[in-house]
């Protein structure tokens, strides 16, 4: 841990662009750090220590941080050090730890691996709905992005209910035969 003095001097050329800079990249990555360390740490009190300092840690060091580099990876990079850290710690103590380091670092891939999967599919997902018609783009939308009930959907774009359960059923068979098929 550094002392307030070398935490002074590691700091002490932050321009208020940096601090900006920072707190925009952390605002960005923020929810899927903390979703990284919460699916490594057994508890939500402890993941919540584990981010806290990881944070502190990305402050400290952003002056190291390359611009145009992935910050997401550098963070939770630096997540998983302080999970590691972690681990044994509570060895030391005499706490059971499930997990190897090597574990730790399994885990730390399938995230990754299952993240890029989800961005490929959210991508894909936007895709099929811009083929969508304006008026069943506008209807999905309503229903599900606006999470409004049927009955309110119905109103907003003029139709019966029975015919927007119908529409949606159509909507969702379109999008599931889009996703579905090959590039």
């Amino acid at each position: 841990m550094n002392s307030p003095l070398q935490h002074q001097e590691s700091t002490q050329n932050v321009t208020s662009h940096d601090v900006e800079v920072f707190v925009e990249l952390l605002a960005q990555h923020d929810a899927r750090l903390s979703s990284y360390v919460m699916s490594m740490v057994p508890t939500v009190a402890e993941a919540q220590d584990i981010l806290q300092d990881t944070k502190l840690a990305l402050w400290r060091s952003f002056n190291s941080y390359e611009l145009g580099t992935d910050f997401g990876a550098w963070a939770r990079r630096a997540a998983l050090n302080r999970i590691l850290d972690f681990r044994k710690r509570k060895s030391r103590e005499n706490k059971h730890i499930w997990f190897s380091d090597q574990c730790y670092e399994l885990l730390a891939e399938e995230f990754e691996s299952k993240h890029d999967l989800r961005e490929e599919r959210m991508l894909r997902l936007k895709e099929c709905i811009a083929k969508l018609t304006q008026r069943n783009r506008q209807l999905l939308i309503i229903r599900y992005f606006q999470d409004s009930s049927i009955d309110d959907a119905a109103t907003r774009v003029g139709r019966s209910v029975e015919a927007t359960y119908r529409a949606l059923s159509r909507i969702r068979l379109a999008l599931r035969n889009c996703l579905t098929m090959d590039k």
